[in-house]
């Protein structure tokens, strides 16, 4: 019995050392065939080894023990597997290694994971896993190294995770976590490599994260963890990288940070809400090689002690407030060329002031982003400039850069990039920028460059976009530039360019944007312009072509279409109509004819003009175009043509006596209805100062039946339109009456009477009036003035909230904002002191200045004017507006509500809440303000120390030349706004006053800006 136990125990012994030491590999087998089966291996088979004719431990990405020849790793990394990951995989029981990274597995990670209890190492990173983290992972106590980084898993870190204590390195980064962490990652004490980046993890970092001292990489990019730096942080002493970028981090570093961590070689703390100066101790870490600090709310300086970090590669320091607008700014760049590895420096969108230095050549020759855009940087751009050879990428644009762009830029022949737009450079583009073959971007627009366009740009092979608009350049566009077949942006508005456009432009079939608008060029536009297959938008308005539209009907990707104010003549694209991606047509004053459809883009008169083309027809009754007229020949045989005669004779006889009466009855009515209105209706007496008269019919065709395309206003008491007169070719703004609301009549009488005897310079010209009726029999009342093609200085403070079709291309400088405001108050001296009877505007505002071509600002819509003059109380100028009205809510005086009457000091209190608007870019009706908190204690509060914080930040980027003592001048006109904005009226500044104040400033600043 004793020996039969014994054989038994031996028996079970071998049997079980068979099975350890791999005698047979069935239950491995079996596990991986099965895995296999829920595998998808694409076109390219590489799991073909595993099948019964090759034994387990050869098949491919399967490694063995020595001994029990059991399978220890499988690594299946890049090789394009999808499917899922069956739970077979926890029968592999002897697994120390799992490689499944780089795949396109699914569904979720199973739970049968947890079975392998000798796994060490665990790599899924970059598939397509759902569902949350296995809490049974915990099981895996020997996991040395878990990667599930750049996956689609969701709901929390798993707080079991915690008891893998022998975690050396844990990448979860790039999913959908979300949650807080687990306190228990503190006892990963072994831990040397943590990335969570890239998820929705919330809260703060625990504070037993203190305990992990022997860390070396902590990533924790773009979550939504807040508070303060955590302070724990300063105690890990062998952090070497620290990327904790896009989170919700504040407060002010320590000043002994850099003392306190001294080996980091990557520190990324952008994106945040990080307050205070650099600290300057970040010098001190000498093994530093990228410092990254981009988009917080950092102050003060950028330390020159930066230079002695050696080995620094990356300094990323962009988006933030450095600098103070002056001389000393750029102190670091000189010292910065001690950095012999420096790759990447970017500090653009700054405070930064100065002049250029010339050091900024003898920067680093491994240079590979050089980025000082948005600035305040003054100077020319160094003649060495050529000497940065491994140059790929240079941002200058939004300073105020003048001078010529040296020659010696020719010479980078690895930029890719070039963007200088939006400074005051000027000379010719030199021929040697087309040395740089490889460039693909180049931004110049927005200078005074002249001359004409280089042909050594064709060289320039790989060019994508080339945007060289708003400048002075010359000459015809070259045909050249149609060589270059990778253009996806040609761009060259505002220019002087003459001749053609260019027969080959059809060879760019990548182009996507084609903008030559507002030069002066001529002919017909190429038929090969149709062969553009790729392009979306094209803006040719402005020029002077002629002939037909060339056949678009292939551009089937179309959105934007604007050929208006040129020659063109020829029949209506009709075709447009079947254009699904259209959403903006423009073909206004041309000399197009034929029907226009009612299809596509043309079901929306908002979304296309047809203005100015008077033999159009069709379209839908909101373009009110005239009726297309269908003709049908008559039949004739031989016997109608005595008859017809016969019937034409009769019919005109006719005709003619019912037109006679007809004439004779109107004649003694309209005599009768003149008589009436001319004593009943005191506003004949305000139009007897207009010598031409314009009758209904005519503003309704000039205005194309009032359409809504032609609309480019609209008030309290009516709408503005555009209109092509045709006995005078030009285009005038109609003012059209709401006779239905209550108080448009006293408004009509009252701009009619305000502008009747006045002139000035900076008035909009009131040219004639309409009273008369419309085809219904209703009273028409409407004011005809001079057009401002550069529509109202509210569209230019805030181009945001205007349509982009109508946008403005660039932002107003502080120069043209100073003429304007002194245009303003140059009409209000005018109408308060030296007109023959003064007058009280009562609503002035932004939407109510209007500007010309060259940015002349003319105040318009006297509707709530008041003449100042004493008249009992039958006196008709006194029920001008209605009781109440005095103006625009927060650009109306105090006084008004509480029943003043109006006053000249009124119109000041309105103009200094013009100027506060102006030059700090904030509406008095902004949601920021409220109670006591006013844009008036706004800009008060700001003065003088912080006057660029609440300056408009799009007004310093141009316009502006050496030395120019920004701060002063905005101070100064601030300064006169807020005396303007005093609540008591007889406290505000006399318009004299203000006129002479703001000539002062402006001669003073112009000395400065020479």
């Amino acid at each position: 019995m004793r020996s039969m136990r014994l054989f038994l125990f031996l028996s079970f012994i071998a049997f079980m050392l068979l099975d350890a030491y791999g005698f047979s590999d069935e239950t491995d087998k079996r596990a991986l065939l099965e895995f296999k089966s829920h595998v998808y291996e694409g076109k390219k088979v590489v799991l073909s080894s595993w099948n019964n004719s090759f034994p387990v431990c050869n098949w491919k990405g399967v490694t063995c023990g020595r001994k029990h020849k059991r399978v220890t790793g499988l690594d299946l990394e890049g090789l394009q597997l999808g499917g899922v990951i069956s739970p077979s995989i926890g029968n592999l029981s002897f697994l120390i290694s799992l490689y499944l990274s780089n795949n396109s597995f699914g569904g979720t990670i199973p739970q049968e994971v947890g079975n392998l209890f000798r796994l060490e190492y665990l790599y899924m990173s970059f598939n397509l896993l759902q569902g949350r983290i296995p809490v049974s992972i915990a099981n895996c106590s020997r996991l040395l190294n878990l990667g599930l980084y750049s996956n689609h898993l969701g709901e929390s870190v798993p707080s079991e995770l915690g008891l893998l204590t022998k975690l050396v390195i844990l990448d979860i980064g790039q999913n959908s976590l979300s949650g807080k962490l687990p306190a228990s990652l503190g006892n990963w004490t072994s831990l040397r490599e943590l990335g969570f980046g890239y998820n929705n993890i919330e809260g703060g970092i625990p504070d037993d994260m203190a305990r992990l001292t022997r860390i070396v990489v902590l990533v924790s990019s773009f979550n939504k963890i807040s508070g303060v730096f955590p302070p724990l942080i300063y105690n890990l002493s062998s952090l070497e990288y620290l990327l904790i970028p896009g989170n919700g981090f504040s407060g002010s570093l320590r000043p002994d940070f850099g003392n306190l961590l001294p080996n980091l070689r990557v520190l990324s703390l952008g994106s945040n809400h990080f307050t205070g100066a650099i600290p300057t101790t970040l010098a001190n870490i000498s093994s530093l090689e990228k410092l990254g600090m981009e988009y917080n709310n950092l102050t003060g300086s950028i330390p020159p002690s930066f230079g002695k970090v050696q080995n620094l590669k990356i300094l990323a320091l962009h988006g933030n407030s450095l600098g103070s607008y002056s001389f000393g700014d750029l102190e670091f760049l000189g010292a910065l060329t001690n950095c012999t590895q420096l790759q990447g420096l970017h500090v653009s969108e700054n405070r930064l002031g100065g002049h250029l230095p010339a050091s900024i050549a003898n920067l680093s020759t491994n240079l590979i982003h050089l980025g000082l855009s948005t600035n305040f940087i003054f100077g020319s751009i160094p003649h060495d400039i050529g000497n940065l050879i491994s140059l790929q990428r240079m941002g200058l644009h939004q300073n105020q850069l003048a001078g010529p762009l040296p020659t010696s830029i020719g010479r980078l022949f690895q930029l890719g990039g070039l963007n200088l737009n939006s400074n005051s450079l000027s000379g010719e583009i030199p021929s040697s920028i087309g040395n740089i073959t490889g460039l693909d971007l180049l931004y110049l627009f927005n200078n005074s460059f002249e001359g004409v366009v280089p042909l050594s740009l064709a060289k320039c092979s790989n060019l994508r976009e080339l945007r060289i608009g708003y400048n002075h350049l010359s000459g015809t566009i070259p045909q050249e530039i149609m060589q270059i077949q990778a253009l996806v942006a040609l761009s060259m508005p505002h220019n002087s360019l003459t001749g053609s456009l260019p027969n080959d432009v059809g060879r760019l079939q990548n182009l996507v944007t084609l903008s030559v608008s507002a030069n002066k060029l001529s002919g017909k536009l190429p038929q090969t312009l149709g062969n553009c297959l790729s392009m979306e938008n094209i803006d040719l308005r402005g020029n002077s072509f002629d002939g037909d539209i060339p056949d678009l009907r292939r551009l089937v990707g179309i959105k934007e279409v604007d050929f208006s104010n040129n020659n063109l003549s020829g029949s209506f694209p009709g075709y447009f109509a079947n254009f699904s991606k259209f959403v903006y047509l423009n073909l206004s004053i041309n000399n197009l004819e034929g029907r226009v459809p009612t299809e596509g883009i043309f079901q929306n008169s908002t979304m296309v003009s047809v203005f100015g083309n008077k033999n159009l027809c069709g379209g839908i009754k909101e373009m009110k175009l005239k009726p297309c007229i269908v003709q049908t020949p008559p039949i004739k045989t031989k016997h109608t043509s005595l008859w017809k005669k016969v019937v034409i004779g009769v019919s005109v006889g006719i005709s003619l006596l019912f037109l006679l009466f007809i004439a004779f009855v109107s004649l003694r009515w309209f005599r009768k209805r003149k008589k009436n209105q001319q004593t009943a209706n005191p506003a004949s007496s305000s139009l007897d100062v207009f010598h031409e008269r314009i009758s209904y019919g005519d503003l309704r065709n000039a205005t194309g039946g009032f359409s809504s395309s032609n609309l480019i206003g609209s008030g309290s008491f009516g709408t503005v339109f555009k209109a092509l007169l045709p006995m005078e070719n030009k285009i005038f703004a109609v003012k059209v009456l709401n006779m239905k609301r209550r108080g448009a009549m006293k408004s009509f009488m009252a701009e009619c009477e305000s502008l009747k005897d006045i002139r000035h310079r900076n008035l909009v010209k009131l040219l004639t009036a309409c009273a008369s009726i419309d085809f219904q029999g209703n009273e028409f009342k409407a004011l005809i003035y001079d057009f401002m093609p550069n529509g109202s200085l509210d569209m230019w403070l805030h181009p945001e909230e205007v349509e982009e079709i109508c946008r403005p291309s660039r932002t107003l400088t502080l120069l043209e904002r100073l003429n304007i405001a002194i245009d303003v108050s140059c009409v209000l001296d005018y109408l308060h002191i030296h007109c023959h009877e003064p007058i009280a505007h009562c609503d002035l505002k932004p939407s109510n200045v209007l500007l010309d071509d060259d940015l002349t600002a003319h105040v318009s819509d006297f509707g709530l004017a008041r003449l100042l003059l004493k008249f009992d109380q039958e006196s008709f100028f006194n029920q001008l507006s209605s009781a109440g009205v005095r103006g625009t809510i927060g650009y109306a005086a105090p006084e008004y509500g509480i029943g003043r009457e109006p006053s000249i000091h009124g119109d000041v209190y309105s103009f200094g809440v013009l100027l506060l608007e102006m030059f700090t870019g904030e509406r008095p009706t902004n949601e920021l303000f409220g109670g006591n908190f006013t844009l008036h204690s706004y800009t008060k509060s700001a003065l003088p120390q912080r006057v660029m914080d609440i300056a408009d930040r799009s007004i310093l980027h141009s316009g502006l030349r050496v030395g120019f003592p920004i701060a002063e001048c905005l101070t100064l006109v601030l300064d006169v706004g807020l005396r303007c904005c005093e609540e008591s009226p007889t406290n505000r500044l006399a318009t004299s006053e203000v006129l002479k104040e703001l000539i002062s400033i402006r001669e003073r600043f112009f000395k400065a800006r020479r």
